[in-house]
């Protein structure tokens, strides 16, 4: 039967959805901000911030991307990705993700439970206590009266949320609840004993101070990687969001890139692409950029130069480009290096070196390189091979002279000797193992970047060729990133290669 359009209205009419908005105007405001992430953040942005709300087109979409990942969690299905987001300071991510995104899965899902954690305990129970305010504030209770906090669970660190209703008795309506979600909040490398959460937040793991010292480093990736998942409510549900700027090449965002798990989306929006427009990610979000610019109001051009003195060239390409290295290199332009097919024709060269990098690590820490450079005649150089690996001390020795035997007594031997009675012990160990080749060792001076001046001088002028290998990949990377990077032994060695062969008389001949 065909309704008339009088029956149709009167049907909307008497629709309860429809009375609830006539007679509370706020049932709309509840039903918007509760559908919609960003709504929420726009409309109660007054009560987190004594600044106003400022958009940007991130904001939408990082609420876009929550608001896919919280839904997955509501309904218990296995996770499809944990989330890593790399943007500049000032951005809004704290906001966004640490203090109003537990408070909107609240407001449809109150069971849910967070962990959340920075790099100080103090930073974190700030955001836990402007969470907790927004949940108490009269504008939050009344549009979403039925949210609020267990009065006998209410501190910074662990606060509890309950869902208010009545229920029926013989006496009328009496006020109930239903225990819900919780938010722990703790600092890197705190402890989590006792608690496990449906969604894990990391918002800044490191400061920029932190990052300076490996030691830190450490100690944030490990928490990341063997603390933290074991705290999970479902192994195969839970997510991890990681927001934060770069700060270092091995910070806790490319310590989980290096492991190139596949379950892992990676939303980076550097703060301009005039010099960093390979490191976006999604590829497709350059369209937002205007004039090359992040963010056009926030961080103009006049901005960024501020920014790039008061930071430095690192500072700037970490927390500005979202890549831990200044453009072509810290002090290596990697493109700049030549790979050949071919390695050149013994009547095109002069000298042939193999310098070793040596470490005594087993499984971990640094690793020991031996780099083989050879000097040609018309005063190019080419990187022939590179032999890497972390072996303890009987198997580097073996390694060395296998490799020894490979190269032939055509080919000088350099190794580096360590400071100290140790160190001269280990170099005249190896020494005697090479008993029957060109070997020596030297005990070089100044910091490693000053020794490798005169070697980059050669690779950003494109005289330096490598021979195309299996080795080149990583060689290239550590270049890139040299002397921030997390290793600095190929670069070492390669340096210590190029100097034998230009600075004849350079090295301090121990043995």
């Amino acid at each position: 039967m065909i309704r008339t359009r009088t029956a149709y209205h009167a049907e909307i009419i008497n629709n309860p959805k429809f009375k609830e908005v006539i007679e509370n105007p706020m049932a709309v405001v509840r039903e918007l901000t509760k559908r919609n992430f960003y709504e929420f953040v726009k409309y109660f942005w007054g009560l987190v911030s004594a600044h106003n709300f400022q958009d940007n087109w991130h904001i939408s979409y990082i609420c876009r991307e929550l608001e896919e990942l919280a839904l997955q969690v509501s309904l218990r299905k296995p996770r499809d990705h944990d989330l890593i987001i790399n943007v500049p300071p000032g951005s809004t991510k704290t906001i966004l993700v640490s203090i109003m995104f537990p408070v909107w899965c609240w407001t449809k899902w109150p069971w849910m439970r967070f962990i959340t954690a920075s790099y100080s305990g103090a930073l974190s129970l700030e955001s836990a206590e402007t969470s907790r305010e927004l949940i108490r504030s009269e504008e939050f209770q009344r549009i979403f009266p039925d949210i609020d906090i267990k009065p006998d669970k209410d501190t910074k660190s662990n606060f509890k949320v309950i869902k208010k209703h009545y229920e029926t008795t013989r006496k009328g309506y009496a006020p109930s609840h239903t225990s819900g979600g919780y938010r722990f909040s703790t600092s890197v490398g705190g402890t989590l004993m006792g608690f496990h959460a449906d969604i894990l937040i990391v918002d800044d793991p490191l400061n920029p101070q932190q990052s300076a010292s490996e030691i830190e480093l450490q100690n944030a990736n490990r928490w990341m990687s063997q603390t933290l998942p074991t705290r999970k409510t479902d192994k195969s549900v839970t997510p991890t969001i990681l927001i934060m700027q770069r700060l270092h090449q091995n910070d806790p965002t490319g310590h989980l890139l290096g492991k190139h798990k596949t379950n892992i989306r990676h939303l980076c929006f550097p703060g301009e692409i005039r010099n960093y427009q390979k490191e976006v990610r999604p590829k497709e979000c350059t369209k937002y950029y205007k004039n090359d610019l992040f963010d056009s109001t926030r961080l103009t051009w006049d901005v960024l130069q501020d920014l790039e003195a008061d930071l430095g060239q690192y500072g700037y390409a970490g927390q500005i480009g979202q890549c831990p290295t200044p453009p072509g290199g810290g002090m290596f332009k990697v493109d700049n290096f030549e790979i050949v097919d071919e390695a050149p024709h013994p009547s095109k060269i002069l000298r042939v070196v193999r310098y070793w990098d040596k470490a005594g690590t087993l499984d971990a820490g640094a690793y020991t390189a031996g780099v083989k450079m050879a000097q040609l005649i018309n005063n190019r150089w080419i990187v022939l091979d590179v032999i890497r690996g972390r072996w303890g001390s009987s198997k580097r020795e073996r390694v060395m002279r296998d490799v020894a035997i490979m190269d032939g007594t055509s080919v000088e031997i350099w190794l580096e000797q360590e400071p100290g009675s140790a160190g001269k012990e280990s170099a005249e160990g190896s020494l005697r193992n090479l008993a029957g080749f060109v070997a020596y060792a030297e005990r070089p001076t100044g910091e490693k970047a000053v020794r490798a001046d005169s070697y980059s001088v050669q690779v950003n002028n494109g005289s330096i060729k490598l021979l195309r290998g299996h080795w080149n990949h990583d060689f290239l990377e550590e270049h890139r990133f040299f002397p921030f990077g997390t290793y600095k032994d190929q670069v070492d060695a390669s340096s210590g290669a190029f100097n034998k062969l230009v600075f004849k008389k350079v090295a301090r001949i121990i043995y």
